[in-house]
Parts: structure tokens; C-alpha cells; sequence
């Protein structure tokens, strides 16, 4: 672990460098990928499956005897917990449903704003060493409350033309309406252009690698929309003496087995605090099953002392970090002023596991610095906001002229004529 005291503000931008990832080769091979699965549908999707999985397959739809199997394989104690956070994540993604904002602008001039779910939604969720169940909470959750009409999910089959029991079973849980065994770009390709089996779909969800976090981009070029940038997890944190070692330890090692790419930082006004996080982080990486993968995160994560928490938090909004943790006495100052940051962790008994697993926020979160601009997933994220406006003849009479005077000054005679006409027959009736 890097450790670095009261770094200047002209090195900020050097040990906040997030890792690079390169992707031009990566783009070539997306796109074959699109391309044939764009012309060839269903054969190209088991093809590149029987490719890249190694198992071959005759349907790739996942059947009801599937589903009934997988629920007989999850423990209870597992679909126990699945089901306290289900409760807690639709409860706090259903208090996020908003009314109908109208107002009268003008005398006989009404708009209003309502919201639309976006019919069809496809999210994919990951397989590997770590099939991220949890993830389709987060999805199909709000998916369901939002009022989505079509929810696919695509998750790449094991060796054994499997997917994990808890994946099914979280997935049959929360009303998605057709699994499909498929992975990797085929699986962004097929809900992008759709196959006789995989339905297109509007907007696409969910972490992947960078072959996925690729294919999802290229297919926005293709009218798809997407959840957002995706890029390796991201924790940082903020600690002073009030804060405890082990627990700032377990906090970082949380986010660094996700991947050795994942980026982990501790910003402290505390040098002691920094020493003991230090140790306790070396301490429990033993004990980790995943202890080489956060090795090898935590060999590149940072440690940085400030004096202030003014300057700290000026650090911290410049990074923007996918997940931000405070253990500070002044807990306050960082909650009313940070501006950056997907999801605010709060306090000694909060970890960032909470979110991840059931405390009722999202956990789908914007990385790579893009907390400066971009929400995470929430209810809003599976619907689209509509305006509508009326207008009375008293309304056109009262806004009219402006229109006329506007779409002139622009050359617009289309524009400007669709008003006089409507105002010529008001002074013809009267």
C-alpha cells in the first residue's frame, strides 16, 4: 500500500489516476461479434456460447423444471436473506415514485409532467467465480415497481449448460420474465437486435467485464440504451481517530476481492489511524479466500494523509468515488458538502456491504470518476419522463404573438404560420 502525506494540489491528478484500461483491441473483436450475431440471430449466439463457455447447447432459454430445480437447490438460510433484501430494496425504490408535476403557465396554457416506464429492459448479470445474485435485486426490482413490461436476463451457462441456483431463483423472485443462458458480448448482442428467441430490448443493465462494459457501449450505437459507464469497483474512505482500524480494513479488502483492477483508498487526518489500517489490512488478506485477487487491488491502493477535512474533502470530490465511506466525528461536514459520489456510507456500523446486499439502496453505482456526473441506478433509471401541454384559444391568444415574433426572428415560416393560422380563425369567429 502506497502511503503519502499531505500530498500538493498539483499532484492530485497523478495519485488519483485511476487504471488504465485499453480497449481498441477489444472493440474489433465486439464488433464481429455484433455483426454476426446482428445477421445470424440464435446460431450465432450458441456458437460463440460453445466458443467462449464450452458447453453446447440446444435451447438457451431457460425452462420452468430449470427454475423449480434451482429453488430446490438454494438453502433456505440463502432465500431467507434474499428475501429481507428484497423487502428493504423495494421499499426504498417505491417511496422514489414521484406524482404528476402540472402547472397553468399562462392563462389557458397547461403542462404537466408524467412518468413512463421503458417497456422493455434487459439486464445481465455475470456468472464466474462470483455470480452476483444480488445484482439482479438491484435490477429487477425497480424494473418491476416502475411497471417494465418485459424483463430479460442473460447470464452465461457453466460447463455443465448451467446457471448458478441462486441466480434463478433471486431472478424468478422478482418477476423477470425470461433467463436466457448467455454470456459476453452475444448475450449485448441478442438484446440488442434480438433473435427468434432473445426479445430486443430498449435499455440495457448490469456490470460485466471489459468485453461486456465495450459491447454495452457499441450498443448504444445501435438505438440501445444503457445504465451507465462501467469501469473496475472503486472505495474510498475517509477516517480519523474516531474511527475503527479493523473495521476501515474490512471496508477496503470488501471492495479489493472484487478484482484485481479494483481501486481502494483511505484518506485520514490521522497518521496512527493510517499505521493501523495498514496492519489490520495485511492481517485479514491472509485469512481471505480471494486473498490473491485483494493482494494484488491492495498493491495499488493508497493510503493518504491531510491535515484538514476541508482539503480532504476538496481531494475527495475530485475523485469521485463509486463508493464513499465517512468514519469521522464531524460526519456532518462530509455529508452536507460532498458533491461526488455514487453512495454515502455513514458511520462505524455502516459498511459498504449494507449496500451492496440489503440495506434498500442501489448498489449499481457510477466508477471511474463518473460520480461527477452521473446518478446510480435508482426508479428513475427504468422510466422516461413525458411532458404535455393544452392550450385554450385563451391560451393561444395569450402566447401567440411571442411564438410568431420568436419563430420569425429564427426564419421558422412553418413554425410561425402554425400560430397565425390559429389566431386568424379566433378573430374570424369573433
Amino acid at each position: 500500500m502506497q502511503k503519502i502525506y499531505n500530498p500538493e494540489k498539483n499532484t492530485w491528478a497523478d495519485i488519483l489516476e485511476r487504471p488504465t484500461q485499453t480497449v481498441a483491441d477489444i472493440e474489433n473483436v465486439v464488433l464481429d461479434v455484433f455483426n454476426d450475431v446482428k445477421t445470424n440471430g440464435d446460431d450465432a449466439i450458441k456458437q460463440y456460447t460453445e466458443k467462449f463457455d464450452k458447453v453446447s447447447l440446444d435451447s438457451i432459454l431457460v425452462s420452468e423444471e430449470e427454475l423449480e430445480n434451482a429453488k430446490q437447490l438454494v438453502s433456505q438460510e440463502l432465500k431467507d436473506a434474499i428475501v429481507l433484501a428484497k423487502s428493504n430494496i423495494e421499499a426504498f425504490h417505491a417511496v422514489q415514485k414521484t406524482d404528476k408535476v402540472s402547472l397553468e403557465t399562462t392563462k389557458g396554457v397547461n403542462c404537466w409532467q408524467e412518468k413512463r416506464p421503458i417497456q422493455k429492459v434487459g439486464l445481465y448479470i455475470p456468472g464466474g467465480t462470483a455470480p452476483l445474485f444480488s445484482t439482479i435485486l438491484m435490477l429487477a426490482v425497480p424494473a418491476n415497481i416502475a411497471g417494465c413490461n418485459e424483463i430479460v436476463l442473460c447470464s452465461p451457462p457453466n460447463k455443465e449448460g448451467k446457471i448458478n441456483p441462486a441466480i434463478l431463483f433471486t431472478a424468478n423472485l422478482c418477476g423477470v420474465t425470461k433467463i436466457f443462458k448467455v454470456g459476453g458480448i452475444q448475450a449485448i448482442a441478442g438484446m440488442t437486435f434480438g433473435t427468434n428467441t432473445i426479445p430486443q430490448v430498449y435499455k440495457i443493465f448490469g456490470p460485466g467485464n471489459q468485453f461486456v462494459t465495450v459491447a454495452k457501449q457499441l450498443a448504444t450505437k445501435f438505438g440501445v440504451a444503457i445504465d451507465m459507464p462501467a469501469g473496475p469497483s472503486e472505495l474510498l474512505v475517509v477516517a480519523d481517530d474516531t474511527a475503527n482500524p479493523s473495521f476501515v480494513a474490512s471496508d477496503l479488502l470488501s471492495q479489493a476481492e472484487h478484482g484485481k483492477d479494483s481501486q481502494v483508498i483511505l484518506v485520514s487526518t490521522s497518521k496512527k489511524l493510517i499505521e493501523q489500517v495498514e496492519i489490520e489490512v495485511e492481517n485479514q488478506c491472509n485469512l481471505l479466500p480471494r486473498k490473491e485477487i485483494a493482494e494484488a487491488a491492495i498493491a495499488n491502493s493508497k493510503l493518504i494523509y491531510i491535515e484538514s477535512d476541508q482539503e480532504a474533502l476538496e481531494l475527495i470530490n475530485e475523485y469521485g468515488p463509486e463508493h464513499f465511506i465517512v468514519c469521522v466525528e464531524d460526519e456532518d461536514f462530509y455529508i452536507d458538502n460532498i458533491m461526488n459520489a455514487g453512495s454515502v456510507f455513514i458511520g462505524n456500523y455502516t459498511p459498504e456491504s449494507a449496500g451492496d446486499y440489503a440495506s434498500g439502496t442501489n448498489h449499481t453505482l457510477p466508477t471511474n470518476g463518473y460520480a461527477k456526473q452521473y446518478s446510480g441506478v435508482n426508479l428513475d433509471s427504468f422510466m422516461k419522463s413525458m411532458t404535455f401541454q393544452k392550450l385554450s384559444a385563451e391560451g393561444i391568444k395569450n402566447i401567440g404573438n411571442a411564438i410568431e415574433i420568436m419563430a420569425d426572428a429564427e426564419g421558422l415560416q412553418a413554425h410561425k404560420n402554425a400560430v397565425t393560422l390559429r389566431l386568424k380563425s379566433l378573430s374570424d369567429i369573433t
